[in-house]
């Protein structure tokens, strides 16, 4: 404890957007001035109070005096990624040079690379730090799986072959592997061996729709194309909820920045956790899409054991992790990914700009089903939604989704404004 505040509630209130996060940091720091994960979150609360010239030069100063503290690292990498920066990784370059015998490093350096979707230099990389670090099996897996997304197939086909089988993380990406090289049978064997330890795997259940859809399996359409999975429902929402949550998301947006790792290719994410504000708009926002998904939930088919959403039809739902994204035109789009942490996705649409009207050009819109661009495959998307303000999309997590890019016009609509957040199911004890 320190005068009263412990770094766990120093946390919270950073997660919580709350900006005497940076008080109750700098009263930490006062009694254990060499706590480097004190310092990382002084940096996140002056970035959060709007003052990223300040976040960015204790960050510099982290990751120079603390190299092996790789969250610091990929902290300001986001930072010099946000301000435009090509070289965006070096400081993980330096802090590999200043401590050579870590490995932890280069793992994070491949990461940080790869979530900017520079696939060829994070294989690379991970090759580079395979020939240093030979006994570390987990840098030939990150090279073969940078490799295959950098259109290297034949590559990380060897390096696949290289590894143990019983590597446990082997299965799920070489799965993935196979489905580049178009072999859903092959993907198949090894999605069952991961769901049949790990039967609420959302990853392995995404890419077991699309190997279902490349084989042409019936299955595919038990597990994406029920009706009532996928829909647009009105939200639930009280007279103004909607202009008044608009206007406290902007304030949000005005300190936030465009985050590392993330689906966004463009804009900017608001950080932390959206409903642990301590604000009655954002309140009544959250009770508005409770509202909605008991909608959502009603329209379902009944439960399915063996479905990865169905069986969780009729338990507690709650919202885990929410967050709001502000694009502005010049081609900002989400790419297709998903949430694996969840069993529903969403997009909440407060404001969306005028091109999103038009149907020939489909600006903005979200398509739900077209597989990643790294899996270079063919398939199209099993939905395609046109944005409606006031209205909340949702869909199973198992479903690859990303929006198609808009164009600034010039206009004072060039705005898209969403929340989105996952749902997570209470399992069984």
């Amino acid at each position: 404890m320190s005068d009263g505040v412990s770094p766990d509630q120093a946390h919270r209130a950073l997660a919580s957007g709350d900006p005497a996060a940076l008080g109750m940091f700098d009263r930490l720091l006062a009694r254990d001035p060499g706590n480097a994960r004190l310092w990382l979150g002084k940096a996140q609360a002056l970035e959060l109070n709007g003052d990223g010239r300040g976040a960015r030069i204790v960050a510099q100063q982290l990751a120079e005096q603390a190299p092996g503290f790789t969250a610091a690292l990929t902290y300001l990498a986001g930072l010099r990624l946000a301000a435009g920066e090509r070289d965006f990784a070096a400081p993980f370059r330096t802090a590999a040079a200043r401590a050579p015998h870590d490995p932890n490093i280069p793992a994070a350096h491949v990461e940080a690379l790869a979530a900017a979707d520079l696939w060829a230099d994070a294989a690379a990389t991970a090759a580079e730090a395979r020939g240093r670090f030979p006994d570390e099996a987990h840098f030939t897996l990150l090279e073969a799986i940078h490799a295959g997304a950098a259109g290297e197939w034949a590559r990380a086909d060897a390096l696949f072959a290289e590894l143990d089988d019983d590597h446990p993380q082997r299965p799920l990406h070489e799965a993935r592997h196979r489905l580049r090289g178009r072999d859903p049978a092959a993907s198949e064997r090894l999605l069952a061996q991961v769901l049949a330890s790990e039967p609420h795997d959302i990853a392995a259940w995404a890419l077991r729709g699309i190997a279902w859809r490349l084989a042409g399996d019936p299955r595919a359409g038990w597990l994406h194309e029920q009706a009532g999975l996928v829909t647009l429902l009105p939200l639930a929402a009280r007279a103004g909820l909607l202009e008044e949550a608009a206007a406290q998301l902007r304030n949000l947006h005005a300190s936030a920045r465009l985050p590392l790792g993330q689906s966004l290719r463009g804009g900017t994410q608001t950080r932390g956790i959206l409903f642990q504000r301590e604000d009655p708009v954002l309140a009544d926002l959250h009770a508005a899409i409770r509202e909605t998904l008991e909608t959502y939930r009603a329209q379902l088919a009944p439960r399915d054991d063996a479905h990865p959403l169905l069986s969780h039809r009729d338990a507690q739902w709650q919202l885990a992790g929410s967050w709001s994204v502000r694009l502005t035109g010049g081609g900002d789009h989400h790419k297709a990914h998903i949430h694996p942490q969840g069993i529903i996705s969403s997009a909440l649409y407060l404001v969306v700009p005028d091109q999103a009207q038009d149907e020939s050009e489909r600006e903005g819109w979200l398509e739900i089903g077209r597989p990643p661009p790294d899996l270079r495959l063919d398939l199209e998307p099993l939905r395609v939604i046109r944005p409606c303000a006031g209205h909340l999309a949702l869909f199973p997590s198992t479903l690859y989704h990303g929006t198609t890019p808009f164009a600034a016009t010039g206009g004072q609509a060039d705005e898209r404004l969403t929340v989105a957040f996952d749902i997570v199911a209470q399992l069984p004890p």
